[in-house]
């Protein structure tokens, strides 16, 4: 066999046999072994030591490739040579080889058996000796020297190649030969860098990267073995500690606190699951000392588990009459409400074991819709409990956190359930509409599981972790609009709507709980003051404007505020609130009847209705017209639906202007400007239609508006009335107004005669329409020229 010395020294040839290289990299000056499996690579290592030649050892770009080609390897290599080779029993062999140094790939001149190729050698220059040279490989041997001595896995001996290294390249080459931690990828890298300056400012950045590394890593290891050793202590002394209870007899309030526990598992009546948790608790908990900090954590799981109402639950009363007593005591009208709440009742009663379904109350604020849920279970004779939902974003608040937290507790129904004290209480989740999400979770989701009978009876709370029936409980919950509520959410729900009261209704509801909540809250007697119908009237029409009664119930406390004040003053007559005594304590009335009237005297203004999450509103809709070049101007901060109904509006009347009267070619010298007061307040939908049809009709005919007429209903450029929602919201507001004419699409006739109450509907009188000129007929004052079309509306009274 030829001597390596010999190879070494001859002149380098110009074809080598490829030795593929699976990620690994074989740098010149370095002593590297190897491992060769494939059998072209094992014939190859064979016959060049056979025949005393050097191979061209080349990194693979991809490891998992078994016969890379040409473009599977690295260009540029190391020439090497092999020391020896060991075969192995499996035909593998084991061998150690030096790099002498570097080549490039020009061309593959042989496939078969293995790979060769014509290469051109790569003389590595040393660059002349200067400061920035010499700090570089100062800089270099420093950080070896720091990294070696900072690793646990490289032997301090290995200090030594950086003073056997006889020149700069062969100084980074060996540096980098015997740093395994360093990537393949920048070790090609370095291979691959010819200047010697740029080689050593490169893996310079890569030592002292690895220098912080390794330093950051023995700090963590520093920490860690100063926790163990505090840990170990913290054990000796527990142990001590035991050891000297037990010599006072300190033991035995330990072993009593734990069997108390046992009994309270044993009598908590938990499912199979629950049970074998909350004993694998207590038996860690029996290991554990007082003092750790997970003894805590596990007897307060305990203690939820335990607290949980397994079994615990109240027997359904379903009387009917009853109940249809309570629902009328405590809430007056919604006969709608009650009749869906009096057959569930009924349901109840004749299939106990039936699923609950999962109410949805959607009204606007103060119509009662919390109250109805605590009406519902007291007709049940059950527990109830009430969550708020409003702005709750933590989707932990309703599954609760995990017990690795700090401070870890269950969601809102556990918790709730626990308060219940039963199984199957009536829990109501408040203002579900006002959920949100962030970066914690969507409550809403965690939800879905919630109200869906056919999912809740294994809910599985975080905290818990183990599953609990849920199908007993009777879920109600509330909104005051219904859009923002996710679609398969909604979908789990039945949605009960309940409208805002009639004026009749406000008056009786504070004459039977309103008055004499107010006065127990102010300390009145019942006889220190009495409220007449007319001055509740009056609160309730002139000082409020609402669906529900809130309102009215805060202008009753300021009244009674007023009557204690007199009282402490030393005044003990009886006060007979009367509507003139209401104006002496409140001042004038915020809304007056006459509004509407003196609004519509002038030409141009028409009144609306509107729907609101607070129930309907009157809207006031004005029209101007001035000189200018056909441009519309719409204010009042309006919606895009609501911009397209004064487009379409005037679009109809354009094309209806000679049969109405109105000079064909007047929006080619004009300017119109709808305007909706209120502009504070954002404004759509397509209600509004007709009422901005009628408007511009009036003002560009100058006809005003009859007075106390309002309407609602979307217009078509066909000029049809389509129907709208909300009729009944709109109807009660309208009769709030004190407006008794009405003008509304035909195709909402069932509407008005199912929602709308009795009371309302007899006191006023409703115009059934299906197109503008219905409309105008009704609204506009019949004094104008030239006549509207003789087509007339319906009248409902």
């Amino acid at each position: 066999m030829t001597d390596a010395k010999d190879v070494r020294e001859a002149p380098p040839p110009d074809v080598v046999a490829l030795l593929p290289l699976r990620g690994t990299v074989l740098l010149p000056h370095a002593v590297l072994p190897l491992g060769a499996g494939r059998r072209s690579s094992v014939r190859l290592i064979e016959e060049a030591m056979a025949a005393g030649q050097l191979v061209g050892a080349v990194m693979q770009r991809d490891p998992r490739d078994d016969a890379p080609d040409l473009d599977g390897l690295h260009r540029v290599g190391t020439l090497a040579t092999i020391h020896k080779a060991l075969k192995q029993p499996d035909g593998t062999l084991r061998l150690i080889a030096q790099g002498l140094g570097r080549f490039r790939i020009v061309e593959l001149v042989q496939r078969e058996p293995y790979l060769r190729a014509r290469i051109e050698t790569i003389e590595e220059t040393e660059p002349g000796e200067d400061l920035e040279l010499e700090a570089l490989v100062r800089s270099v041997r420093s950080l070896f020297e720091k990294v070696v001595s900072l690793s646990p896995n490289l032997p301090d001996e290995l200090t030594t190649v950086v003073v056997g290294a006889g020149s700069p390249g062969a100084l980074a080459d060996l540096v980098t030969a015997s740093l395994a931690t360093l990537p393949n990828a920048l070790r090609q890298e370095l291979l691959e860098t010819l200047d010697v300056r740029a080689r050593l400012q490169k893996l310079a950045g890569a030592l002292a990267k690895e220098a912080e590394v390794l330093e950051l890593g023995s700090k963590i290891q520093s920490e860690v073995q100063s926790e163990v050793s505090k840990s170990q202590r913290e054990y000796y002394l527990r142990e001590q500690l035991k050891a000297i209870q037990k010599e006072l007899g300190e033991s035995d309030e330990r072993t009593q606190e734990l069997d108390e526990l046992r009994k309270k598992v044993d009598a908590a009546g938990m499912t199979e699951e629950a049970r074998k948790e909350a004993l694998r608790e207590l038996d860690r908990l029996a290991k554990m000392p007082p003092a750790a900090a997970e003894y805590t954590v596990a007897r307060t799981y305990i203690d939820w588990l335990v607290a949980m109402p397994w079994q615990k639950e109240t027997t359904d009363a379903v009387d009917l009459v009853r109940a249809r007593d309570i629902l009328d005591e405590d809430h007056e009208g919604l006969e709608k409400v009650k009749e869906r709440i009096l057959e569930y009742l009924a349901v109840k009663k004749i299939r106990p074991e039936g699923k609950d379904p999962i109410l949805c109350f959607v009204g606007p604020p103060g119509v009662g819709k919390t109250s109805l849920g605590r009406s519902i279970a007291r007709a049940l004779g059950r527990n109830f409990h009430r969550i708020s939902l409003g702005g709750m974003r933590d989707e932990a608040e309703i599954r609760g956190h995990r017990r690795t937290y700090i401070g870890a507790l269950p969601g809102q129904l556990v918790q709730g359930l626990r308060r219940a004290t039963t199984k199957n209480p009536v829990f109501m989740l408040d203002e579900i509409d006002k959920l949100g999400m962030d970066f914690r979770g969507d409550p809403a989701s965690a939800l879905l599981e919630v109200l869906d009978p056919e999912q809740n009876a294994s809910f599985r709370d975080h905290y818990l972790d183990v599953a609990f029936d849920l199908s007993r409980v009777l879920f109600i919950t509330t909104a005051n609009v219904i859009d923002t509520v996710p679609a398969p959410l909604r979908d789990r729900m039945e949605i009960i709507h309940l409208a805002g009261y009639t004026e009749e209704e406000k008056v009786r509801i504070a004459q039977r709980h309103l008055v004499p909540k107010q006065g127990r809250e102010h300390g009145l007697a019942a006889d220190d003051v009495v409220f007449t119908p007319e001055a509740l009237r009056l609160l309730a029409r002139g000082y409020t404007r609402e669906a529900g009664v809130r309102g009215l119930e805060r202008e009753i406390a300021s009244v009674c505020r007023k009557i204690a004040r007199r009282r402490a003053e030393g005044q003990t007559e009886t006060v007979r609130v009367t509507p003139d005594v209401v104006t002496t304590f409140l001042g004038a009335p915020r809304w007056e009847l006459e509004e509407v009237e003196d609004r519509t005297r002038v030409p141009g203004v028409a009144v609306g209705l509107a729907w609101t999450p607070a129930g309907g509103d009157v809207l006031f809709v004005e029209a101007g017209r001035m000189l200018g070049t056909r441009t519309l101007t719409l204010t009042g901060q309006l919606g895009d639906v609501m911009k397209e109904s004064a487009q379409a509006a005037l679009a109809w009347v354009r094309s209806h202007a000679e049969e109405l009267g109105i000079e064909p070619d007047f929006w080619q010298r004009s300017d119109v400007h709808v305007h909706v007061p209120a502009g504070a307040i954002p404004k759509d939908g397509p209600s509004a239609g007709v009422t901005m049809a009628t408007a511009l009709v009036s003002l560009l005919t100058q006809r005003p508006v009859r007075a106390g007429v309002t309407m609602t209903g979307e217009v078509s450029l066909s000029g049809r009335v389509l129907p709208v929602g909300g009729i009944k919201e709109k109807v009660l507001a309208a009769h709030r107004a004190g407006i008794r004419t009405v003008v509304l699409p035909r195709r909402n006739e069932k509407n008005l005669r199912e929602d709308v109450p009795a009371a309302v509907r007899d006191v006023m009188t409703y115009h059934l329409v299906d197109s503008i000129e219905e409309v105008l007929r009704v609204a506009l004052d019949e004094d104008a020229t030239p006549a509207l079309p003789a087509i007339a509306g319906t009248p409902v009274t």
